[in-house]
């Protein structure tokens, strides 16, 4: 009788701690919302000159992302190695979307932003910023990806602080449509992968089209013509996640990106399109209502998530071609 209260006794703690471990679980799985940005950079900003100067707005949204990627509820996930942390994947994969954008941006500044031209020096607090956020993302000691991450905060807030110091030269930003232009070829790339993995959750027969536009080009290894791509079902979720918080990430970007180069946007006629893109952008951002990312058939019954997802993405990125194309121009 005894050896079966202490069996009871021990399931009954077990299964408070399932609950406890499940509640938790749900409280961080909670994302960061949307913040305003031009309010958001007033309020670290220690005077509105500090805010209008070319630079101060794009760094610093870069700096809150972070921050509110490493200091959402339960801290930055994807590194843990005790529950009920290690038990979560849909958090880490928002988290490692979230961190390509901000790797993306954070080497743009670096290569771009911060130079006049391609002879022209790096600027060393950048220089030590960028290589801390491509840490690996699950790296839990010497060095954890929080101690990292946060290195590279303190190089950027370093950078800013430059900025506004007009002793200082050396710390430039420059608000140019070729610089801006070569970020967003980037980000292209980005959105039209995740495009193309949401769309992969039913099956989806493509051509081979490697090569198409050069018919003397070559590739390392011969594959077929046709495929059939669908993505893993214990992926689904993962890739849904992920694009939610790398597009998450970007539409505060590109928020910022519409103060900072307001006079180049509006000088090429491209500031519509930049709206259009952060219009597609802010539809990601829609409360998801089912408790799990379905994933019917495209006329099914059943909701596919990862479609709409790829939807609102794939008219994102049509507008950021066209936008490349206007910053284009002369």
């Amino acid at each position: 009788m005894k050896q079966y209260l202490n069996t009871k006794s021990i399931g009954g703690t077990v299964l408070v701690l399932l609950l406890i471990f499940w509640l938790i679980g749900v409280y961080w799985s909670f994302e960061p919302d949307t913040f305003d940005v031009r309010q958001a950079v007033s309020e670290q900003a220690q005077s509105q000159t500090y805010a209008d100067v070319p630079g101060y707005t794009v760094t610093s949204t870069l700096i809150i992302v972070t921050e509110k990627m490493l200091d959402k509820p339960g801290g930055y996930l994807s590194n843990d190695v005790t529950p009920p942390g290690l038990f979560l994947d849909n958090m880490p994969a928002w988290e490692f979307g979230a961190l390509e954008m901000i790797r993306d941006l954070s080497l743009a500044m670096r290569k771009d932003f911060s130079r006049s031209q391609s002879q022209s020096i790096e600027n060393q607090n950048l220089m030590k910023a960028q290589p801390e956020f491509n840490v690996n993302s699950r790296s839990w000691a010497l060095p954890s990806a929080e101690s990292a991450y946060r290195n590279g905060l303190r190089n950027l807030i370093q950078y800013r602080n430059e900025l506004v110091d007009p002793t200082l030269g050396d710390s430039q930003f420059y608000t140019r449509a070729d610089n801006l232009r070569d970020w967003l070829k980037q980000v292209e790339k980005r959105l039209g992968s995740y495009s193309q993995r949401l769309s992969a959750s039913v099956d989806s027969a493509r051509m081979n089209t490697d090569l198409a536009g050069d018919n003397k080009a070559k590739q390392s290894t011969p594959v077929a013509s046709e495929r059939v791509l669908k993505t893993s079902w214990w992926k689904l979720d993962d890739n849904f996640y992920e694009a939610r918080g790398a597009t998450w990430a970007l539409l505060h970007f590109l928020k910022a990106v519409e103060i900072e180069f307001a006079d180049i946007l509006e000088d090429k006629n491209a500031l519509v399109s930049l709206r259009q893109i952060i219009r597609e952008l802010e539809s990601t951002q829609k409360t998801v209502w089912s408790p799990m990312i379905l994933n019917g058939d495209g006329f099914g019954m059943l909701a596919n998530h990862s479609l709409v997802m790829a939807n609102y993405i794939s008219r994102a990125n049509a507008a950021l071609i066209e936008l490349s194309e206007l910053l284009n121009q002369g």
